[in-house]
């Protein structure tokens, strides 16, 4: 039994899904640490600097003052807004990233269509592929 499962176990570990999704879940997070760096080591000094070092982390409803031994309840939407601003910028970095990369991708050339019609060898007509008889001088059409 024991053996059986190891075999299975093989099986599946060397299937092409199996590595395919080990290869994207590796290149992914290489991918998050160029992203993660685009946002905070390009992007997010300008706009920091634009916006005057806006901090939102600090904004909060206090439902129930601190005691002596409680903390404070608090609802944190600050860290929230701060969160939703990160989120959209790394939105928008990976779409431009996608975009650049979409540009760089080599197209794949087109096979060309199929073929639905052919030329009459007496009368040079358009007639359909399967034609036997030429509809417009009716000849003998070949396959």
């Amino acid at each position: 039994m024991f053996k059986n499962v190891v075999k299975e176990f093989k099986e599946f570990a060397v299937k092409g899904n199996v590595v395919d999704l080990a290869v994207g879940v590796i290149i992914g997070g290489a991918f998050g640490k160029i992203v993660t760096s685009l946002v905070n080591d390009i992007m997010m000094p300008p706009l920091g600097f634009l916006l005057g070092n806006v901090d939102f982390s600090d904004l909060a409803f206090v439902l129930k003052e601190a005691g002596e031994k409680t903390p404070a309840v608090t609802i944190n939407y600050g860290t929230f807004i701060n969160n939703i601003i990160g989120f959209l910028i790394v939105a928008f970095s990976v779409f431009l990233l996608v975009k650049v990369i979409n540009r760089l991708k080599r197209e794949e050339p087109k096979a060309p269509p199929v073929p639905t019609s052919k030329d009459c060898p007496e009368c040079a007509m358009a007639i359909p592929i399967k034609a036997k008889k030429c509809p417009h001088c009716a000849s003998a059409v070949a396959k």
